[in-house]
């Protein structure tokens, strides 16, 4: 029977007719532009238009070049990419790129390679591999940027003083102190002028520097240097716009054909990493960005990979430089608070009507302005940031290697060189282990400190065979990687070792690093919040009763399959499992011998639902026993301080008792840290003796008056069942324990019911639901219900405790806290903060 069922003949197309006594639907929808994109793309012109022509300047390209690819850049990749808020155009990171191509190559052939590197980038825009240019080590890209910002710098340096750079780095550095002894006054005046523009503009105070910072400091220092000259009538180079009709294209490339291709591919690599950097970049700003942001979507990085390929096939043919994402540009656009591609390509339309039109005022612009601009520009590119980060991380040898290798051999030299120290830093950590013994109170630990791999396999072996036969062994892997050798010799060792009577524990300070023997298994693979779904493994099948199998038989289940092919080591929970322990006394649900040499068990008994064979029995056991496998020797020590000095929490943290809010998951807190109470709803009942709670209000006492915590938190979370209760509650009706103990948010109803403009409410959006505005309203009501306990009554007056507000949504993973500055009750964001940069 043909799976196609064919319509009958009667039936017709629906025909959607509009309301009656409405007008008719409307023709195409037109094109629209959010007042948020205009006012971006305003501002993002009036910086790209002289970084445009500084750019082209510092490669000595024609300087309509630079706005031949600001304009390219804005409409093409605008339209076509796949970062609808990232700017591109001509970047910093490609003048030493381009310049070494035009000295080499000329202009026109030049423009060829472009064309060639935006069909590579549309090549592997369609083989969808841009996520691996993310693997390129961080400290190979600022390196690279830095090597480049330097090249930038000292090149432009030469036509601040008023002379002409050369064409490297060690030649501009030898031509640099005969420049500085004879420099040209006009141009230099111009570029301190420009210059003391561009670092004071942002930091005029006061109402009228927030009014004035507006404009960008970029155009202010190019047009308030231009002014001057004019006004001063100084005579020295200025911007030479050429007529459009002579403006030189593209043509075929002449030259060596390794030459050719080693440009091509330089050309791609660095237009492409540094775009796709620029987009995860943009992404993060705008999830920072305060406000909705879900009209934004998240980077498509293969189809920002085919709109910048696209764009630079079309700079290149037009005569316009190579083309990349601009972190200053897309910065700009996405704090002026552009929400859509529009904003890109409208500063786009506005670069080729300045470029037709502003050709008079473009050529009053003096050189030594923009070169100052550039230079500028190349010294941000040194990011002291980037430093400490690279340091932080111990790959400051990378990253310096990338930067000399770019600033003395060329940008493709510089890359090659900082892979090939990267991998060896690499190759060098991986085989730098630490393995020693020692023993305490007659057990014997080995520690390995590193990753174990087959270099360290003889240290290993020889460390191991140094503990006597028949003695308890503790050995701890404190790395994340084992190849197959270590681990094929830690496991021989550990069989030979327990069958001459001895005992093995291996852990590791990262959990799942635990190896066990063939017969040390559980079949559950769970880690501390691994995304679990409700932490539930997948349950082994138990066994239904039988009688014992006969001498020499292998036991079979129900279905006839091997029953201990399931839990042996060619199962899927052998012994390549990443956290087996049945067979252990401590693994739950397991039978058999109680030793440490203990053999793989069944559960031949029924799952009775209180027995500890039940089902929630063995998934209580088994978290116990991943517990103290995996985390009790990470916070023994500290666990055992707290009980010597007992408890001194900072916080006391009033909380829902719903399941899914995890205080010290959420607080990033350990034991010792908060003192926790949890009610349904996170209510604090009033201190009256009609309506008291004496369970909470002795928690509160005792954390203010005993304990003397700092600080008091109230948190409410989305999907709350005690407000969705508290909403869906009907008059009258039997007085149930829960209905008796929501009374003491029916005042938190009431201020739910104020006035629009002075409820709780979320900074940048409007509540979901009536739910959600209850829960906000509910933690400002509770907070005041604190004050009015004696206890924190009396620390607050002395100015000893704080109360804060916190709301967690769920769904989202994400904190907000009260505002203490509104009087409305506003929960602002917390925003991811690198607290270690």
């Amino acid at each position: 029977m043909s799976a196609c069922v064919p319509a009958r003949a009667d039936s017709a197309p629906t025909e959607h007719v509009h309301p009656p006594h409405s007008p008719p639907p409307g023709g195409p929808r037109r094109f629209r532009v959010a007042g948020a994109d205009l006012s971006a793309s305003i501002a993002v012109f009036l910086i790209a238009l002289p970084l445009s022509l500084g750019i082209a300047l510092a490669t000595g390209a024609p300087l309509q070049a630079g706005l031949v690819a600001a304009a390219v850049g804005g409409i093409v990749v605008g339209w076509l990419g796949g970062c609808p808020l990232q700017v591109s155009g001509p970047a910093a990171g490609l003048t030493v790129v381009t310049a070494d191509l035009i000295v080499r190559y000329g202009w026109r052939t030049t423009c060829a390679i472009t064309v060639f590197a935006g069909l590579a980038q549309l090549g592997l825009g369609c083989l969808r591999v841009a996520r691996s240019a993310l693997a390129v080590s961080p400290a190979i890209v600022h390196g690279m940027l830095a090597g480049i910002g330097v090249t930038i710098a000292v090149a432009q340096l030469h036509i601040v003083l008023g002379g002409t750079p050369q064409s490297s780095v060690p030649d501009n550095l030898r031509a640099l102190p005969a420049q500085l002894a004879s420099p040209r006054p006009a141009d230099l005046a111009v570029s301190v002028l420009t210059l003391s523009l561009l670092l004071l503009w942002p930091r005029v105070p006061g109402r009228a520097g927030r009014l004035l910072g507006k404009l960008p400091a970029a155009l202010i220092a190019v047009a308030g240097a231009t002014v001057v000259a004019a006004l001063a009538g100084l005579r020295l180079p200025k911007v030479d716009l050429p007529s459009w009709s002579s403006h030189a294209l593209a043509t075929l490339p002449e030259g060596p054909v390794l030459g050719l291709v080693a440009a091509v591919l330089t050309t791609t690599l660095v237009c492409s990493v540094q775009s796709l950097l620029g987009a995860v970049a943009v992404d993060k700003l705008v999830a920072a960005r305060p406000g909705p942001t879900g009209r934004v979507k998240r980077s498509d990085l293969d189809r920002e990979l085919l709109g910048q390929g696209a764009a630079n096939i079309v700079s290149g043919s037009l005569g316009g430089l190579p083309i990349a994402g601009v972190a200053v540009r897309s910065s700009a656009n996405v704090a002026a608070g552009a929400v859509s591609r529009n904003s890109t390509m409208l500063h786009g339309v506005l670069v080729v009507i300045a470029a037709l039109l502003l050709v008079p005022a473009l050529e009053l612009i003096p050189l030594a302005a923009l070169a100052s601009l550039v230079m500028a520009v190349g010294l941000k590119m040194v990011s002291l940031n980037h430093i400490r980060t690279v340091t932080r991380h111990r790959e400051v040898l990378v990253y310096a290697v990338t930067t000399c290798g770019v600033v003395f051999f060329g940008v493709l030299e510089g890359v090659a060189l900082g892979i090939a120290v990267a991998v060896g830093v690499a190759l060098h950590r991986l085989t730098r282990t630490r393995i020693t013994h020692d023993e305490s109170e007659g057990v014997h630990h080995v520690h390995v400190r590193g990753q174990l791999t087959f270099l360290a396999v003889p240290r290993l072996s020889r460390v191991l065979h140094h503990v006597p036969q028949g003695a308890h062994a503790v050995v701890e892997l404190d790395g994340s990687f084992m190849d197959h050798a270590a681990y094929e010799t830690l496991q021989d060792w550990q069989r030979t070792h327990t069958a001459q009577g001895g005992s093995v524990d291996i852990t590791g300070r990262r959990p799942g690093t635990r190896i066990s023997e063939p017969a040390d298994l559980d079949g559950c693979r769970c880690r501390p919040w691994t995304p679990w779904r409700n932490h539930q493994c997948e349950p082994q099948r138990p066994a239904p009763p039988q009688s014992a199998p006969p001498p020499g038989t292998d036991r079979q289940d129900a279905t006839g399959e091997n029953a201990d092919a399931a839990t042996g080591p060619s199962g899927p929970n052998g012994a390549n499992g990443a956290n087996g322990s049945a067979g252990r006394p401590d693994a739950p649900g397991t039978s058999g011998k109680t030793g440490r040499k203990g053999t793989t068990g069944r559960l031949d008994a029924p799952n009775r639902p209180n027995s500890p064979n039940g089902p929630s029995g063995r998934e209580l056991a088994r978290g116990i026993s991943a517990f103290q496998r995996n985390t009790a020797p990470l916070v023994r020590g500290e666990l055992a301080r707290l009980a010597r000095e007992g408890q001194q929490p900072s916080q006391l943290f009033l909380t829902c008792a719903d399941s899914r809010v995890v205080t010290s998951m959420i607080t990033s807190s350990g034991p010792g840290d908060l003192f926790v109470v949890r009610n349904v709803g996170n209510l604090v009942p009033l201190p009256c003796e009609e309506s008291g709670d004496d369970s909470v209000a002795a928690a509160i006492e005792y954390a203010v008056d005993i304990l003397k915590v700092r600080s008091i938190t109230v948190c409410g979370h989305s999907g709350c069942g005690a407000m969705q209760a508290l909403l869906s509650a009907e008059p009258g009706g039997a007085q149930t324990p829960l209905k008796r103990w929501l009374r003491h948010a029916l005042p938190s109803l009431e201020r739910m019911a104020e006035d629009e403009t002075s409820r709780p409410r979320l900074a940048g959006r409007r509540s979901a639901d009536a739910a959600e505005q209850l829960c906000l309203a509910n933690v400002v009501q509770q907070l005041e219900h604190l004050r009015a306990h004696d206890a924190v009554s009396r620390a607050l007056g002395a100015g000893d405790l704080e109360l804060h507000g916190m709301y967690f949504h769920v769904g989202e993973a994400q904190a907000y806290l009260l505002s203490e500055d509104s009087g409305a009750g506003v929960f602002e964001l917390v925003l991811e903060t690198d607290l270690t940069a």
